[in-house]
């Protein structure tokens, strides 16, 4: 289940029954301005990304984490690969899902590739972040 203040594709709700989540995942829109802050403060980066997930304590009845999508960063993607804005959130939010779940492309030896492109495949949707980080 979805926690989130803003209306969002109904798919994120299904793609986390298909990786079993049963607690609440919080999702946070912000600008692209915001999202560089965050980035900054939360990694040293300082440039804006598209998505970051920040992984919660385990604890019983409480979200596991939070999924932050960069929505303009977002709709410039999706119009510029020709698919839908939910489809676009839906990927980004696979992805941070992904990560708040252990997953991590950086250091694993493709097994979040793997399972981002399981889901992707399950849902239709385009091409994976893993793979359009790497293609370009």
């Amino acid at each position: 289940m979805i926690n989130c203040q803003d209306s969002y594709p109904k798919i994120l709700d299904e793609i986390l029954k298909f990786l079993g989540v049963k607690n609440e995942v919080e999702l946070v829109f912000i600008d692209t301005n915001e999202m560089k802050e965050l980035n900054f403060k939360e990694r040293k980066i300082n440039k804006t990304t598209d998505v970051l997930s920040f992984p919660y304590e385990k604890i019983a009845n409480f979200p596991i984490g939070s999924v932050v999508i960069n929505l303009d960063m977002a709709k410039d993607m999706a119009k510029s690969l020709d698919h839908s804005l939910e489809d676009e959130i839906a990927l980004l939010f696979t992805h941070g899902v992904l990560h708040i779940l252990g997953f991590d492309h950086e250091v694993d030896s493709g097994q979040m590739r793997q399972k981002e492109s399981e889901i992707l495949k399950h849902f239709n949707l385009p091409k994976s972040l893993i793979v359009r980080t790497q293609d370009s």
